[in-house]
């Protein structure tokens, strides 16, 4: 008799009490990270369920020899060893397009804060400083916004800014509909007055955002957004530029566990235009039940299947 199939799902990336009413045949565990992996777990597990700011690396993969399916409770695949997965004959399942708009929704509350100073404001006020002098601000309704990823999280992005922003463009790339507003990304640092950036973490954009393109873009003194991952940016950069003025505002989401401390705390002088958030993007009821909700429908459908392959 064939025994139960093993889930493991990383803590935060399901819901374990709605699994286990979509899986009862099926044992399921769950883990706080993936290191170090429970020897026991991870020689059993068939099944695994990610969320964002884990590593899954062939050497880490070597640790789970059963396992056939990686469930991944939304968009972003960086840190998963993709085609070494596939080389195991591991299938990888994803669902990016439901927490786009929770995503823009989060993008548009930071431009609009960014905009109107609002995180200075508030971090003076803290220092015991009155700094209503330094929030003077211009219309949001003048500023050129840069996209800067196409995918459905940037798409999202242009959609919820169009209306309050004087002109949005894409970054250019291959692929991009011809109907999609967009300018070479070579121009884009002297015509923005906002980045919002929406790329996920790969070797060519890595740190991509630093001091070239800072310099690029100090003239216009830019709101920076980051809503992709982290690494896109090079950070002391751009903090450096925050305090120096080379940058407007910066907003940041997508801060893992794994980022703190962001910065030495000497490194922040004085009241900075600055807001970041604990990768909160898609952290609304709606998303969250509907992810869960897709996450053990998958994992149902993935282990019905293998079990009609043993039988």
């Amino acid at each position: 008799m064939r025994e139960a199939p093993l889930l493991v799902s990383v803590r935060g990336a399901a819901d374990i009490v709605l699994l286990q009413r979509h899986l009862p045949g099926c044992a399921i565990r769950e883990i706080t990270a993936l290191a170090p992996a429970d020897p026991e777990l991870a020689s059993r597990a068939e099944v695994l369920v990610l969320r964002s700011g884990h590593q899954l690396d062939a050497e880490r993969l070597a640790e789970w020899p059963r396992l056939r399916h990686v469930i991944r409770a939304g968009s972003g695949l960086d840190g998963i060893d993709v085609p070494g997965l596939a080389a195991r004959g591991v299938t990888v399942h994803r669902n990016p397009e439901p927490a786009a708009d929770a995503v823009a929704e989060w993008a548009l509350a930071a431009l609009l804060a960014l905009a109107r100073r609002i995180p200075y404001g508030h971090a003076a006020l803290l220092r015991g400083q009155h700094a209503k002098q330094h929030c003077l601000a211009p219309p949001l309704s003048r500023t050129r916004a840069a996209i800067w990823g196409a995918g459905p999280v940037g798409r999202a992005c242009a959609k919820a800014l169009a209306p309050h922003v004087a002109e949005i463009a894409f970054a250019a790339r291959r692929g991009l509909p011809d109907t999609t507003p967009s300018r070479p990304a070579s121009e884009l640092p002297a015509w923005a007055d906002a980045h919002v950036v929406a790329l996920p973490l790969t070797e060519e954009n890595r740190g991509a955002f630093g001091t070239a393109f800072l310099g690029a873009a100090r003239e216009r003194h830019p709101l920076l957004l980051c809503v992709g991952r982290l690494g896109t940016l090079d950070l002391p950069a751009c903090l450096r530029a925050l305090a120096d003025g080379g940058l407007g505002g910066l907003a940041l989401d997508p801060v893992e566990e794994a980022d703190l401390p962001l910065w030495p705390a000497e490194d922040i002088s004085g009241p900075l235009n600055l807001i970041a958030t604990p990768h909160i993007g898609a952290q609304r009821h709606d998303v969250r039940a509907l992810l869960d909700r897709w996450v053990a429908t998958t994992a149902a459908g993935v282990l019905a299947g293998a079990a009609r392959s043993a039988s």
